[in-house]
């Protein structure tokens, strides 16, 4: 069946991408990062050109298999501007496979990467980057597929200040590598379960970690650290109750955490292999831990298997509620998972009525034509999801 995609200018019914590499340089004084990406794609369905959405993207060449190929940009009100690579006639038939490298920056208008001061940050002695793509913010970050229906595996190779760590939603694939004669190191990472793009996510600033398990380790602002060891420290304990539960080992290899500065603004972020999370979750006595398990969780549904569109996003976060109460209740008790559930009613009902009951947004499955997928972003997909499930449940 062809996927229909209302929230991307990309052809993704003629091509399929299937590997991403990215070599990239984080310019701080410039807020910019620039380099290359290169994408692995197949075709599927005659075409003569290969279509990828971008937003806020300043392109400067590409190349398809080595070769120049001059690209178009048509620009579109809400989804960015999708761009046009023609293809050479020797790939445009079915099961052709080719790589098309597109070199370029990110400019000060990406709505992917937040640029952080020194001084948005808790220690105040250097900047600090982090990217959210997260409903279709992927294409302000590099030139892809940002759909969830496209899933890739990625390398990259991440060049720095020297001060600085590179974390990615990845596994380290070797260690950094000072330049011989730049104040700069570059950081290499590999991710072989395939991922859709809003799961590519990368943080650089001054960081320290600590072990807090066999798969695990936590990381921050260096004054931070120990408190968020202290906080996560239940880490393991929800990996393996996510494992009984789900009746499968986690596939990621590793489960890290990253406690971000003060401004990031949400609450957690599912990145594979590494959860980004708000410094307002470190209460002091791992009250707030569920958090967590919400991400945890995500690592089978949502990383594993994912909405196919936005439309569809209670599939990925209605799931994502039902095995994180059902974590908790095997850190706790059974009644943990129903008092929670009547915690999630109530966040329900407010969105309800903030809405109103017969708004578009309440629904299920909202009809979001035309509409940016975070326009739509409530405690519906949530509450109504887990509620969903919960019933049915009740019939089985």
């Amino acid at each position: 069946m062809v996927v229909v995609d209302k929230h991307s200018l990309a052809n993704i019914a003629a091509i399929k991408s299937t590997h991403v590499a990215f070599e990239l340089t984080a310019d701080f004084d410039r807020h910019v990062l620039h380099g290359f990406v290169e994408i692995t794609a197949t075709v599927v369905a005659a075409t003569t050109e290969f279509v990828l959405d971008t937003r806020a993207l300043y392109i400067q060449k590409a190349t398809i298999d080595g070769e120049h190929v001059l690209t178009t940009q048509v620009e579109d009100a809400v989804f960015g501007t999708a761009l046009h690579l023609p293809l050479p006639e020797s790939v445009r038939a079915v099961n052709s496979t080719f790589k098309a490298r597109i070199y370029y920056e990110t400019t000060p208008d990406t709505t992917a990467i937040q640029w952080l001061p020194k001084e948005q940050t808790a220690d105040k002695t250097h900047p600090y980057l982090f990217t959210q793509s997260e409903a279709v913010h992927a294409r302000a970050l590099f030139p892809c597929q940002d759909v969830p229906s496209i899933t890739t595996v990625f390398t990259a190779a991440i060049t720095v200040p020297s001060w600085a760590t590179c974390l990615m939603s990845a596994v380290a694939s070797a260690d950094p590598a000072p330049h011989a004669s730049k104040p700069v190191t570059t950081f290499y990472y590999e991710q072989n379960v395939a991922v859709p793009s809003y799961l590519i996510a990368l943080v650089v600033g001054r960081l320290d970690s600590r072990e807090i398990g066999p798969r695990s380790r936590v990381w921050s602002e260096p004054s931070q650290v120990d408190a968020v060891a202290y906080e996560f420290a239940q880490t393991e304990d929800f990996l393996k109750n996510a494992e009984t539960i789900m009746g499968q080992a986690y596939v990621w290899g590793r489960y890290d955490l990253v406690s971000l500065p003060p401004s990031f603004p949400f609450g957690g972020m599912e990145n594979p292999c590494l959860t980004f999370a708000t410094p307002t979750l470190i209460a002091g006595d791992r009250s707030l831990a569920d958090v967590i398990a919400h991400e945890i969780a995500h690592s089978w549904t949502g990383n594993l298997i994912t909405n196919e569109t936005w439309e569809h996003f209670w599939l990925n976060e209605g799931w994502t509620m039902w095995l994180q109460r059902k974590i908790m209740a095997k850190i706790y008790t059974e009644l943990h998972f129903d008092f929670d559930a009547i915690l999630g009613w109530t966040a329900l009902q407010s969105s309800v009525d903030a809405y109103g009951a017969a708004h578009e947004f309440t629904k299920l499955v909202p009809t979001l034509d035309g509409c940016d997928p975070d326009d739509a972003f409530s405690s519906v997909p949530y509450e109504k999801g887990f509620n969903f499930l919960y019933y049915l449940s009740k019939l089985v």
